[in-house]
């Protein structure tokens, strides 16, 4: 689907997904190599006018990684709202941000992260990056500005450096359904 917003100064609504594996007891976090800004990224992408922010991240996370929401597990603060009577609890994001893509192109991003296990069980959508790295901290941080934005090793470091206070919690906890009128 092409952006909703194409003029200057409008900004997209975006998810991100920080996918993380263990491999001989250190993190990996799952970068791509984005095909137009041609630096290294985490998964995710525009947030549609018909979805919620949790359904695009299932779709985005299927797309770009082949991970199915089902059969990962999501970083969660320790603290947080369970429940709400008449509305659908989404996850709570690792952040929200809005940062320029391109000169006059911005993003309003929730950022969530994930804990990975195994390989991938779908195919890559048509037209995403193959060019899928699995990167330590250590990696990250040899990277130049010309590789990744800062505001990506920022984030990776927040989630690692912090990642005993996190909870690791059932994806299928939350819905995908949009919220029906009753």
């Amino acid at each position: 689907m092409p952006h909703i917003h194409t003029q200057p100064g409008q900004i997209d609504v975006t998810v991100t997904m920080y996918l993380f594996r263990w491999r001989d007891d250190v993190l990996e976090m799952m970068l791509h190599m984005h095909k137009k800004l041609n630096k290294l990224l985490p998964i995710g992408g525009h947030i549609e006018l018909d979805e919620t922010i949790w359904r695009a991240v299932a779709h985005e996370m299927e797309e770009e990684s082949g991970y199915e929401l089902s059969r990962v597990k999501l970083l969660q603060p320790k603290l947080r709202l369970a429940s709400l009577d008449d509305a659908v609890i989404h996850p709570q994001p690792v952040v929200v941000n809005t940062h320029e893509i391109t000169k006059g192109h911005f993003h309003s991003d929730s950022a969530y992260a994930f804990l990975v296990d195994g390989q991938p069980t779908k195919t890559l959508a048509e037209n995403e990056s193959s060019d899928i790295r699995w990167m330590t901290m250590e990696d990250i941080d040899k990277l130049s500005d010309a590789e990744i934005y800062s505001n990506v090793s920022e984030i990776c470091h927040f989630i690692v450096d912090n990642f005993s206070e996190w909870d690791i919690v059932e994806t299928n906890s939350y819905s995908l359904d949009k919220l029906r009128d009753k």
